[in-house]
């Protein structure tokens, strides 16, 4: 098989030929094809592949190119993990919003509206490109605003892109520890719903049981969880609900944008910083790529949404060295090609499943993958303020989608104005006028003002 990486310059494509390393199956990948626009980035990552191969037997194979089509024609599967405007771009997305006194996120809120503003047409262009060369692929999506970005490639590649993200496979592996059962070896039923970073574990059952409600009533327990120390016990007691730690944004967006205001460096600042000084010293010590780029990804890891941390709260250990992404990634392959059926928690299309959202809105939910691909599992139908918040972000992405693929100013203010993180229709405009500014292909989509 042949697993074409799009983004394959990327500092976290190791992490799933890391992946494929792991799999003795006869029916495996044998060949990865990495694409990136960065021919100096795409050599770099290339090499750390080489090197992590090196103590393999019959490694797959790896070739590069910057090609588009090249890379894509022949692909069994296409993983799409592109950062239209790059690290560059990410702190204009987090910046400008906070030059307004709003969150700067990258994927939650107005930074994520405007990261996927510049990103959707490229990503459709992408879809007609495997569409026309390689029709049979599965695509997964990588590429943040997962949600977002997957259902605008999903109007061109219908059901055969599946958009993955390890948040929520996370949380409910970390409840079903602190309720004493092993994920690992235990058969669970995870009622999960939600959009792309904003989603509810609602139950966990196990033999008919479910154990959420134990759980969110024991304050001792919440408080060795991810969750119980971003929301607190006595939130997620009333919630009765356990919410994906992106939603911290929403229910503590004043702590967020305070914490993120008083640190030195954005995520994307650290981040553009460190991302430099990574591929320079790969660039001067190639010999070294492997070992730099695993201590580099330890101390990225380590500094994943600090601005929900007390100063001197590290990184659950688990968190850092379980991954996710890869994991993910490599359990749909393995469903889609061998037949090796998985439960999975995935963004696919609402087929009804969950109602109140549009038919054909990409949701994030249970999945039973098997070699047709994703089949959505029953969950626990969304009420009050979750189905409120659902429905008003989901307007709010597919705005977002209208407005870059009809390159219109007026429906990109429109979704920014009506993001619940966004206090104003007059801050709304501010801010599309900022990332029309500084950000070059938005100015080139929307006009500079």
């Amino acid at each position: 098989m042949q697993l074409t990486i799009l983004g394959g310059g990327g500092f976290r494509v190791p992490l799933v030929y890391g992946a494929l390393l792991t799999d003795d199956h006869p029916d495996r990948v044998r060949e990865v094809v990495l694409h990136d626009t960065d021919a100096t980035r795409l050599a770099s990552i290339e090499r750390v592949l080489q090197q992590m191969g090196a103590d393999h037997d019959d490694p797959p194979r790896v070739r590069a190119s910057t090609d588009l089509d090249e890379a894509v024609a022949g692909a069994d599967f296409v993983f799409s993990a592109i950062r239209v405007g790059g690290t560059q771009g990410r702190t204009v997305d987090e910046r400008v919003p906070l030059s307004c006194g709003v969150l700067g996120q990258e994927t939650t809120g107005p930074g994520g509206l405007a990261y996927a503003l510049r990103t959707v047409p490229v990503a459709v262009h992408i879809a007609e490109r495997i569409r026309e060369l390689a029709p049979d692929a599965w695509t997964i999506n990588f590429t943040n605003p997962a949600g977002i970005v997957t259902e605008a490639m999903s109007a061109v590649l219908g059901d055969r892109v599946v958009g993955i993200c390890d948040s929520p496979i996370a949380l409910a592996r970390r409840a079903a520890r602190a309720c004493g059962v092993d994920p690992t070896t235990t058969a669970l039923d995870v009622d999960y719903v939600g959009l792309n970073h904003l989603g509810w574990l609602q139950g966990l059952r196990t033999d008919g049981t479910d154990l959420l409600p134990d759980l969110v009533a024991d304050p001792q327990r919440l408080a060795a969880i991810e969750e119980g120390r971003l929301f607190g016990p006595e939130w997620l007691g009333a919630l009765g609900t356990i919410p994906n730690e992106y939603l911290y944004y929403y229910y503590f967006t004043r702590d967020a944008v305070a914490s993120i205001l008083d640190a030195e460096q954005t995520r994307g600042e650290f981040l553009l910083q460190q991302q430099d000084a990574f591929y320079a010293e790969l660039a001067a010590r190639p010999d070294d790529a492997l070992a730099t780029w695993r201590r580099v990804r330890e101390e990225r890891d380590a500094t994943y949404m600090r601005e929900a941390r007390e100063e001197d709260e590290a990184r659950d250990a688990a968190d850092i060295e379980g991954g996710g992404y890869e994991g993910v990634a490599l359990a749909i392959m393995a469903a889609i090609s061998r037949g090796e059926a998985a439960d999975l928690i995935l963004g696919v299309r609402n087929d009804g499943t969950v109602p109140g959202l549009p038919l054909g809105a990409v949701v994030e939910i249970p999945c039973r993958v098997d070699a047709d691909g994703p089949h959505p599992l029953r969950v626990t139908a969304p009420t009050g303020h979750r189905l409120g918040l659902m429905a008003q972000v989901k307007e709010v992405e597919q705005l977002t989608i209208r407005a870059s693929l009809e390159r219109s100013p007026a429906l990109a203010l429109e979704a920014l104005a009506l993001h619940p993180l966004v206090p104003s229709v007059t801050t709304a405009r501010e801010m599309l006028d900022g990332f029309r500014r500084r950000s070059p292909q938005i100015g080139a989509l929307l006009g500079t003002p």
